[in-house]
């Protein structure tokens, strides 16, 4: 791989960094036979049990037909199991079978790992700003999010004449 200049355009920095430490954390993933994808939900489900299929897509941000399938991959190898919900016969709680916390502690120790690997040469005051700044514009998305439409062309015009 050839070095590559540093990136310096802030939307473009934070975007590759993720996709990177995605791909990264996907790499480690692999190595327990499973995605990021299903790790992540098995993160997910060990902090918020019960949930549904529904609860645990919009918590994840992907479809519930995506959750499904992780369910269907983690459930056949006995880490995750889905119990019927006691108001609705449509709905399925979801909760980790005991075979899944062994896997959970590797994964916890890969999730240590990574953590430190990213901050490697940085320093615990600076690490505590990165923090406190990407909380910060993380809220300012979920707000932009919920709020304001992305500003079209026409607004762009408007602001410039």
């Amino acid at each position: 791989m050839t070095a590559l200049p540093p990136e310096d355009d802030l939307l473009l920095l934070i975007g590759d960094t993720a996709r990177l430490i995605g791909t990264y954390a996907d790499r480690v993933a692999r190595r327990h036979g499973m995605t990021k994808a299903q790790w992540v939900l098995l993160l997910k489900l060990s902090r918020h049990p019960g949930l549904s299929q529904k609860d645990l897509a919009e918590l994840m941000e992907v479809e519930p037909i995506t959750v499904g399938r992780l369910v269907d991959r983690l459930e056949a190898r006995g880490l995750v199991a889905r119990d019927a919900d006691g108001h609705d016969r449509r709905v399925w709680r979801l909760r980790l079978t005991p075979d899944a916390g062994p896997l959970l502690e590797v994964l916890a120790g890969h999730r240590a790992d990574i953590a430190e690997m990213i901050v490697t040469g940085i320093g615990h005051p600076t690490v505590q700003t990165m923090q406190k700044g990407l909380m910060q514009v993380k809220a300012n998305v979920v707000g932009a999010l919920k709020g304001a439409e992305a500003p079209n062309d026409d607004t762009k015009l408007a602001v410039a004449q």
